[in-house]
């Protein structure tokens, strides 16, 4: 399994059996790296950044919840192939982490339309994150979900400059604005999403 990979192929995936026998191992494996990627900003916003390695366990997990063979397989691919970063960009899920129900709901009416307002901040230049293609996450009376796609399409030169300057995440909505400063360590895994594809 590469994390440099782009897409992931049927025959990139275990049969389920075998999934089952390495699911505890694979999924300790990739805590190191799923931790590196994961930034909190403020009190309950948490951005994971995906990656080959990051979906290709979402879609094993799902065809082992759902089970639903080699005829799920296509579905799944189609779903989470997207948020597998290309080469020029970063993206990540962005969770709105609140546990007690009855505060989640009344904040997440507060915050339609936060999906508009992530931007990373590379040496004072601001890049404007793009949700991805789903569906709008924010309902008609102004509740936002608590989950959301988000993409940050960078130029060669942002590229360039991504791990020698300062880099900060942050949000800018009218009811929750916060930043983050990505530490060195975060800064070099995510700079492995720009590098050349493996096939």
């Amino acid at each position: 399994m590469s994390e440099a990979a782009r897409k992931i192929a049927p025959s990139d995936l275990l049969p389920l059996n075998e999934y089952e026998f390495r699911r505890a191992s694979l999924k300790q494996n990739l805590l190191p790296l799923k931790k590196l990627r994961r930034v909190e900003v403020g009190p309950f916003a948490t951005f994971y950044f995906e990656n080959y390695a990051t979906m290709w366990l979402q879609v094993q997990e799902m065809l082992r919840i759902e089970k639903g063979g080699d005829e799920q397989v296509a579905g799944e691919l189609e779903a989470y192939n997207p948020l597998i970063p290309q080469g020029d960009e970063l993206i990540a899920t962005m969770m709105l982490e609140i546990e007690d129900a009855g505060r989640r709901h009344a904040t997440l009416l507060t915050l339609g339309g936060i999906e508009e307002c992530i931007f990373m901040e590379i040496g004072g230049e601001k890049i404007r994150a793009t949700p991805t293609e789903y569906d709008d996450r924010t309902t008609p009376d102004g509740k936002t979900s608590s989950v959301h796609w988000l993409r940050f399409t960078l130029t060669a030169d942002q590229i360039a400059r991504f791990q020698r300057e300062r880099v900060v995440l942050g949000v800018e909505h009218k009811n929750y604005g916060h930043m983050a400063v990505l530490g060195q360590d975060t800064k070099a895994a995510l700079a492995k999403d720009f590098d050349s594809p493996t096939r």
